[in-house]
């Protein structure tokens, strides 16, 4: 898995995850050619070797094989209205060219994986042959947004963030939505089960992430996680053991 802070390429086991919801861009791609399987709320299952699902969109996927490769694009971060084509949709598409790539990048990451840092490796080159235009942000939303990524963890709420930038309570949380496509309160829940994707490799135990990653208690930690993924805290750690993690 390579994580950055406006992108995420992930290369393992999918699990036997329920119906899950990203606060993200949600690339899925088969890394055999076999069709992956989705459902998009309560919609008729659907096939094809790439998935692409919109934030905030609940679905489920599933793979007759065990490995899934999908990447993570923070809505923040990048225009939608300037992705490509094949982005701007939701549910299985056809981009054969952009499947090659993307298991051709697979492979080059998978030989670099535990001889050198990724630091060399430029993400939207590498996947998409250029950077994605990034979405223009009002500058006071887009404080509020650096404030949170920089510790998502934080009990950072909307009245604080409000009165930060000089804005009402009630426009702030309109404003924010309009900017970024997501309430205050989703974008929030979604940087804090995000950051668990760092710790999945440590050997601390479940209490000690859920409070590193900002949630009072192991219930709250394991019901948001298991909204946002669709797989218990437990599972998703157990999952990871054998992964190799570059940040």
């Amino acid at each position: 898995m390579w994580i950055t802070p406006q992108r995420v390429f992930y290369a393992g086991l999918l699990g036997a995850a329920a119906e899950r919801n990203m606060g993200g861009h949600g690339i899925y791609l088969s890394p055999t050619g076999a069709p992956l399987r989705i459902r998009i709320g309560g919609g008729a299952w659907q096939s094809g070797e790439l998935i692409v699902v919109p934030p905030q969109v609940p679905h489920r996927v599933e793979t007759e094989h065990r490995t899934i490769l999908s990447l993570l694009i923070e809505s923040e971060f990048v225009d939608p209205a300037q992705l490509p084509d094949f982005l701007q949709r939701c549910g299985p598409v056809e981009a054969p060219a952009f499947v090659r790539r993307v298991r051709d990048v697979h492979v080059q990451l998978a030989e670099a994986s535990g001889r050198e840092s990724f630091d060399r490796f430029d993400f939207d080159a590498l996947f998409f042959g250029g950077p994605l235009a990034p979405r223009p942000l009002d500058a006071r939303i887009r404080r509020v947004i650096e404030r949170i990524n920089a510790d998502p963890a934080a009990p950072t709420s909307a009245d604080e963030c409000a009165a930060a930038v000089k804005l009402s309570f009630s426009r702030f949380l309109h404003l924010f939505k309009q900017e970024t496509g997501l309430t205050f309160r989703a974008f929030r829940a979604w940087k804090r089960a995000r950051s668990l994707l760092r710790h999945v490799r440590q050997s601390a135990t479940l209490t000690d992430i859920a409070l590193d990653t900002g949630y009072p208690d192991s219930t709250h930690f394991s019901h948001s996680i298991r909204q946002v993924y669709g797989l218990r805290p437990s599972d998703i750690v157990a999952g990871s053991r054998r992964l190799a993690v570059h940040q």
